[in-house]
């Protein structure tokens, strides 16, 4: 199974207590995050097997992020900010999904499931905006493996 976890390109600041109040979900990418987004999408889209599902946070950032992509996507409020790595987990059939999902979610859930399936302390893995984690769950001698395929950071790109 290929898991990517691409976080949310740069977004507008909240405010004190957005994050209680719903308004968070609001916050709308920058002009540097649109940039962001469009630079990883391009190279994400060349990479990114036709029968990957899509799953997007209901917050607006990241539908923006997943826009630049150009293809279906559904929001799943499973991945909204405060979401669990067991939720997250459970959503996309960790190891044992058929097909790559890519997830556009937040942080830090997205580090703390890389460092869980890592192997990693829960605060050792930080996932910058706009940045993408390609994760591989293989077989090898009997045991079950995560791989990292790639780490993409728009910048570099």
């Amino acid at each position: 199974m290929d898991l990517i976890l691409w976080r949310h390109a740069e977004a507008e600041d909240g405010l004190l207590g957005d994050e209680t109040s719903g308004l968070d979900l609001d916050r709308s990418l920058t002009q540097r995050g649109e940039k962001q987004a469009a630079r990883m999408a391009a190279w994400l889209d060349r990479q990114l097997p036709e029968v990957a599902r899509i799953m997007v946070s209901p917050a607006r950032r990241c539908e923006q992020t997943a826009l630049a992509l150009g293809r279906k996507y559904k929001i799943k409020p499973e991945l909204a900010p405060h979401a669990s790595v067991a939720q997250l987990l459970e959503l996309v059939q960790w190891p044992s999904s058929k097909s790559p999902i890519l997830i556009v979610g937040h942080q830090p859930v997205l580090g703390q499931v890389i460092a869980q399936l890592l192997g990693l302390k829960e605060s050792e893995c930080a996932v910058k905006k706009g940045a993408l984690w390609w994760l591989r769950n293989r077989e090898r001698d009997g045991q079950s493996q995560t791989v990292i395929v790639t780490v993409q950071s728009p910048e570099i790109l």
